[in-house]
């Protein structure tokens, strides 16, 4: 299940992230987005999804939330 798929307000663990950019992992690396880390649908919005990493809030697209793995 991917990122795009979740419910809103439920906690999930992200257990991987399929991305073959070195760029990309690297930025959400420094989100605090990597495997093991809870991650929280906040809103699913038009175009992406707001979510709690951290207690700290992102928005992101939907291709992003499509690499990430919960």
């Amino acid at each position: 299940m991917t990122l795009k798929d979740a419910k809103e307000g439920i906690e999930y663990t992200i257990r991987a992230i399929e991305t073959d950019d070195e760029e990309l992992d690297s930025f959400l690396f420094s989100l605090g987005c990597y495997s093991g880390e809870h991650i929280t649908v906040i809103a699913h919005r038009k175009g992406g999804c707001t979510v709690s990493i951290k207690d700290a809030r992102y928005n992101i697209d939907y291709q992003l939330a499509d690499a990430i793995l919960i």
